[in-house]
């Protein structure tokens, strides 16, 4: 996708005010109304396993007849406008069009796309055109002559040679088009990858049979499970009549997205359950593949211990893991190995605690083995449908094997506005209190605040919290400025630009599409904003790795200052292409502000405020090594970025009596790397092993596991 020709100034407002994945933000959310009540009770549903053969279960061939429909379209379970189809057939051809129009956080999206096929499904022209996000847009065809296919992206044509089979579909598709992949795959029974077009390889798997009851009425649907087309894995439900109820997907800024039947909205919450019940259980086996070692008495042999509380770091040692907890760290001589126990040696190599994140938005499962890949063993997820998350952090901690990292949870809550987020409000007080019990009930941790919250609902919001022992954290709202938030109970603050504002003359009067003016950490303003950050305590994830690609020129390659990037999934690679700015603008002022962001960073740390590491929604697992790469770069020592994503966190949790150091007691969450962090910060992407949970994996298998390249 392409990046939008947007002003820089609009760029750089939203960076600074909703600096959360893109422009305003990349965040998240669940329930309904202000509090979510639970399910409506004339919804029911149930559920059956696929059979062992796929194939038996296939259904009757697609048939070509007109029809027409409307998709109800959800972020974050949040209705923000619709799809409509016609299937028009006409003879041996059927031609489909759809149109997308929705209003996300107060901007407006409008997509098209046509697609052209023969009797068999065979795609012979799609065109799709529009927005893909409120910064992103598409402009790709596809004509099919021979055994030949024609490229347009924009205004550069390319040739491809075709496979036997294929389809024709963008990323970020319109729902009606998925559902006619889905109807080609099984009218031709491909079970395996088939290719896809302008790029990639699709895969189409029966996953179960679901029957609703909508209404009193019943409804017999097919699961499936559609890989390659977006990274992940996606859930769609179609009916006996062929045609597409639900699809549990994720959009172009890697939000949650669900597109449903109209009729069908009541089971939003059954549909994003159910899908991530799904994916889970399919990434099983993959994470399994890069399995070392199973819980149990395991001895790492060799290693450096690197100590986080700045201690000299241990040479020759031996960790002596029993089950899921550290028994013992010495050296050699000190450390009595069992003979029952499963040797690790890592003569040479150098031994750090499990990474926290702790700006997460968890939106698909595969996040999870990337985390591991990279090390990171912890996250703090700020914001994620209720559902879905709350599923996800079931099977991480029951299952036998952890999928992904040990997610701490802070619930999102917005005000009702043209701009809010997500579903779950709290106009009132009442309505803040019973947001708060809510998520307590549910064990989250902290709460996350949003842009259109008042000022009298942070404050009961607050309050309510922290009475229950929970912390708030999450943006400062629209109409307060940072020390207000601060005041009103606000004891996290979450990306830099918050910070950046309170150290600007009248930065209140400084809101979205408004120039940003360069940032003088040493001015009187600065330094009072400093203090007062200081002195109550607040907690900052800069989330500096983001603000560098959203900042970035255009024509300067992600992968020039991201490794990560080159070791992507094609489906991921062609999302995160289209970040960055137009070159002359970034000279001029998007560079600028991130120089600003970091000088801010390094006030802050100079001052002694707390920084923890986050990244929000970037480059999944890589983009916390990039984080803590730019802190060393504003000031950190290697050891003092280490501590943000380990120890820090920790304290700042309230955990470090379990985790955060490689300390006997501590619950065995270790990464074992190829070099010394210490002498270069960057070797934390130089990861071999990773324990957590006391489990031993592989690094490259995991990442293989979701489509990376080690």
């Amino acid at each position: 996708m392409q990046a939008r020709s947007t002003s820089i100034e609009r760029l750089a407002g939203c960076l600074i005010l909703q600096l959360a994945i893109c422009l305003p933000a990349l965040p998240l959310s669940k329930p309904a109304g202000s509090v979510s009540k639970g399910s409506a009770s004339s919804q029911t549903a149930s559920t059956t396993q696929v059979p062992a053969d796929p194939a038996a279960a296939r259904l009757v061939p697609a048939r070509l007849q007109n029809e027409q429909g409307t998709f109800v379209l959800f972020k974050l379970q949040k209705p923000i406008g619709e799809e409509h189809y016609e299937l028009n057939a006409a003879g041996d051809t059927a031609d489909l069009k759809s149109s997308i129009e929705l209003t996300d956080r107060g901007m407006k999206e409008s997509l098209k796309a046509s697609l052209k096929m023969s009797s068999g499904l065979d795609p012979q022209h799609f065109e799709i055109a529009g927005d893909t996000s409120r910064l992103s847009r598409v402009d790709y065809s596809v004509t099919i002559k021979d055994q030949t296919a024609e490229v347009r992206r924009k205004n550069v044509v390319s040739k491809f040679d075709l496979s036997k089979r294929f389809f024709t579909i963008a990323g970020y598709a319109p729902v009606a088009v998925q559902m006619m992949l889905i109807r080609y795959a099984r009218m031709h029974g491909l079970r395996e990858p088939f290719q896809t077009l302008p790029e990639g390889r699709a895969t189409v798997e029966l996953c179960g049979h679901d029957t609703i009851e909508v209404s009193g009425s019943r409804a017999e649907l097919n699961h499936y499970l559609v890989s390659g087309v977006v990274w992940g894995t996606e859930s769609i439900w179609l009916d006996e009549n062929d045609k597409l109820v639900a699809c549990v997907t994720v959009d172009a800024e890697n939000d949650h997205f669900e597109a449903v039947q109209k009729g069908f909205e009541s089971q939003l919450g059954f549909f994003v359950t159910r899908a991530a019940t799904a994916a889970m259980s399919r990434l099983k086996d993959r994470v399994a593949s890069a399995l070392i070692s199973r819980r149990g008495v395991i001895a790492i042999t060799g290693a450096t211990v690197v100590n986080v509380d700045g201690k000299p770091p241990l040479k020759n040692s031996v960790v002596l893991i029993k089950d899921r907890r550290i028994v013992a760290v010495g050296t050699r001589a000190q450390v009595k190995i069992p003979k029952t126990a499963t040797v690790l040696e890592t003569t040479g190599k150098f031994l750090i605690p499990g990474l926290w994140d702790m700006h997460a938005h968890f939106q698909q499962v595969e996040w999870g083995p990337a985390y591991l890949a990279a090390g990171v063993t912890s996250s703090r997820d700020v914001g994620n449908e209720f559902e879905f998350i709350c599923t996800v952090r079931a099977g991480i901690d029951s299952g036998i094997l952890p999928i992904g990292p040990r997610l701490l949870l802070a619930g999102i809550v917005d005000g009702t506005s043209p701009t809010s987020f997500g579903i779950i409000r709290a106009d009132t007080v009442e309505q803040a209190q019973e947001v708060v019990q809510r998520y307590k009930r549910a064990g989250f941790d902290q709460i996350k605040v949003y842009g259109s919250i008042s000022a009298e609902v942070l404050r009961a919001l607050a309050a309510e919290a922290h009475k229950c022992g929970m912390t708030v954290t999450g943006h400062v709202p629209d109409q307060m400025d940072t020390f207000q938030a601060i005041e009103a109970g606000l004891d996290q603050i979450n990306h830099v630009g918050y910070p950046m504002f309170a150290m600007l003359p009248n930065y209140s009067n400084f809101r979205r599409g408004v120039r940003i003016p360069r940032v003088d950490v040493e001015s009187p303003q600065a330094r009072t904003a400093i203090e007062f950050l200081k002195n109550h305590g607040t907690v900052v994830d800069p989330t500096l790795a983001l603000g560098e690609i959203m900042t970035h020129s255009s024509d300067v390659p992600l992968s020039t200052f991201e490794p990560g990037a080159a070791t992507l999934p094609p489906e991921l690679a062609s999302a995160l292409s289209g970040t960055g700015v137009p070159p002359q603008q970034a000279a001029s002022y998007s560079r600028p502000l991130f120089e600003d962001f970091m000088a801010v960073v390094r006030a802050l740390h100079k001052a002694g405020i707390t920084i923890v590491a986050g990244t929000d929604q970037a480059v999944p697992g890589h983009s916390l090594h990039r984080e803590l790469e730019l802190y060393v770069q504003a000031g950190f020592t290697p050891l003092e970025a280490l501590q943000s994503a380990t120890i820090v966190p920790a304290k700042v949790s309230g955990r470090e009596r379990n985790i955060g150091s490689i300390e006997v007691g501590k619950l065995a969450d270790i990464v074992i790397l190829d070099a010394d962090p210490l002498e270069s910060i960057s070797n934390i992407r130089r990861t071999r092993y990773v324990v957590a949970d006391g489990a031993v994996f592989d690094s490259a298998a995991l990442w293989r596991s979701v489509g990376f390249r080690p």
